[in-house]
This record gives C-alpha cells, sequence and structure tokens, in this order.
C-alpha cells in the first residue's frame, strides 16, 4: 500500500457497554477505505464519552473503559482512550477530534526521521448511520462543530439495518457541502445487535452470550451493572450537549 494516505479511525460513543458491533465497525470501515485505492488504515482509536454526557443508564466510565479494553485485547490496531472520559466537563466530539489529530501529529514530527506531510496520518470520525441523525436534533449540534468535522476531518459511516445515511446527507446542506468527505459503507451480514438491548436483556437476567466478548460478560457480572437501578440513572436528567449549548449561546 505503498503511496497511500495512511488513516486513523476516531470512534466517539457511550460504549455502554461496548458489542461486537461496535468493534465490527471498525473491520468494516478499515475494509472499505483500502478497498478506495486512497487510504492506508494505521490505527483506530475507541473513545468512550464522559460521565458527564447525562445519557439515561450511563454506567462509570471506569467500568466503560476497563470492558471496551477488555473486548479489544486480540485487536492489533485498535486501542482505547480514556482522555475524553477523563475531562472535567463533557467534551464536544469535535474537541476530542482536535486533541487526537494534534496528538497523532506530534507523534510523528517527534520521530528521528523528520517525516513529510503525506506520512502523518489523516483522522476521520468513525460512526454508526444513527450518528448522522444528530446531526438533525435541534440544539445538539453546533453548525461550525459540524463544518469542522465533516470539512475538516471527514466522516467513515456504516450503514445499520434500515437507516439511510444518505438521505441525511441529502436532507442536510451543509453535509452535502461535503458529501466527499463522507464515506458510506455498506454492511451486508446484517447485526442488529444494540446495546440498548443488550442491557434490557442484562436487567431482565437474559444471557447476552455471543452479543459481547465473554470477558465482557464477566466483567458486567462481577461488579453487577446493567441492573434495574443503573438504568434509572440521568432519567430526568438533560443531555449535557443541550445544556451547554443554552449556555453558550
Amino acid at each position: 500500500m505503498a503511496g497511500r494516505i495512511p488513516l486513523v479511525l476516531l470512534a466517539c460513543g457511550s460504549f455502554n457497554p461496548i458489542t461486537h458491533q461496535h468493534m465490527r465497525l471498525f473491520e468494516l470501515a478499515r475494509d472499505h477505505m483500502h478497498q478506495t485505492g486512497l487510504y492506508r488504515v494505521v490505527g483506530g482509536i475507541v473513545s468512550p464519552v464522559g460521565d458527564d454526557y447525562g445519557k439515561q443508564g450511563l454506567v462509570a466510565s471506569k467500568h466503560r473503559l476497563a470492558m471496551a479494553r477488555l473486548a479489544l485485547q486480540s485487536s492489533d490496531w485498535v486501542s482505547v482512550d480514556d482522555w475524553e472520559s477523563q475531562q472535567e466537563d463533557w467534551t464536544e466530539t469535535v474537541v476530542t477530534m482536535r486533541y487526537h489529530n494534534d496528538r497523532i501529529a506530534a507523534q510523528y514530527h517527534s520521530s528521528k526521521d523528520p517525516p513529510t506531510v503525506s506520512d502523518v496520518p489523516q483522522l476521520k470520525l468513525l460512526c454508526g448511520a444513527d450518528f448522522m441523525d444528530t446531526f438533525k436534533v435541534p440544539d445538539l449540534w453546533r453548525d461550525d462543530h459540524v463544518e469542522e468535522v465533516v470539512g475538516r476531518f471527514g466522516l467513515v459511516c456504516v450503514s445499520r439495518g434500515s437507516l439511510q445515511p444518505d438521505r441525511a446527507i441529502h436532507e442536510s446542506d451543509l453535509l452535502s457541502r461535503h458529501r466527499q468527505r463522507i464515506f458510506l459503507v455498506r454492511e451486508w451480514v446484517h447485526n442488529e445487535i444494540s446495546a440498548t438491548e443488550v442491557r434490557r436483556a442484562l436487567r431482565r437476567g437474559q444471557s447476552v452470550k455471543y452479543l459481547l466478548p465473554d470477558s465482557v460478560i464477566d466483567y458486567i457480572r462481577e461488579h453487577n451493572l446493567y441492573t434495574q437501578d443503573s438504568e434509572i440513572k440521568n432519567k430526568d436528567v438533560k443531555l449535557r450537549p443541550l445544556t451547554k449549548q443554552t449556555i453558550q449561546d
């Protein structure tokens, strides 16, 4: 793959808990980006959101980080990063992307042999098709943040079920303007694993074997996660992005 653009894929989200579907996104995206003939994927990053996000049923980041690390033990190219989850307040996706972009560039520039611009990996946001619909939620995203995420960095979006990310692009002038920066990946082997449904099964005492790695299931049992009580956490709390937007406006 000589001459191709090196690329790092970053996935931000709750990972509550991480599932086989989350990990499949990376494999599907890597295959697709290699098939473009333009890119060489050199790394992947899982970045769990901080506890202040305010999503109902969100367990502590220390547990979500631990489960993600257990799940990805067998991966030789995807790692788990705790920077986002360790910030004092919820951190916007674009801020997390800036951090990792700068960190990656610094790593390459500190090497013995000064790298050329083409040696420094690009960073793109990896997401599922449902992520595209979040751009339409009022007050959830700032337009300048969407512009930077898509226009500066770019998206690799993997389809899921009946969701149609191409429609979200069509219905948004901003996304359409950066259509060439959005890579749509089709998942032909349907995988409908949902973290929401996994949590529901867990709190009802039902089996989730083969939906999650065994090491993650063992961790959940050991720490008694995803119970009836944990699911009502943040039940009446407004998502931090919405309250933070209000304060900034």
